[in-house]
C-alpha cells in the first residue's frame, strides 16, 4: 500500500531564477505540482543524485556562493 503523502511541514524557501525555471520544467515534464516535485525529489535524494559527483558539485557550489550572494 502506497504511503499517503500528508504535508506535515511548511518551510519558506528561496530560489535562483534558474533553480526555479528548472523545477517548474521538471514538475510540468513530470505531471506534479512544484511542491509534488519538491516531495518527489528529497524523497528519494540518494536515488535521484549521482553519488561520485555529488560532493565535486557541491564544492564548486559552496566556492562560488559568496560571490552569486552579491
Amino acid at each position: 500500500m502506497p504511503k499517503r503523502l500528508r504535508y506535515t511541514r511548511r518551510f519558506p524557501v528561496s530560489l535562483t531564477e534558474d533553480a526555479y525555471r528548472k523545477l517548474r520544467a521538471f514538475a510540468a515534464e513530470s505531471g506534479v505540482t512544484q511542491d509534488e516535485a519538491l516531495v518527489f525529489l528529497f524523497e528519494n535524494f540518494g536515488s535521484v543524485t549521482d553519488a561520485d559527483t555529488l560532493g565535486h558539485r557541491l564544492r564548486l557550489f559552496k566556492a562560488e556562493l559568496e560571490e552569486r550572494k552579491k
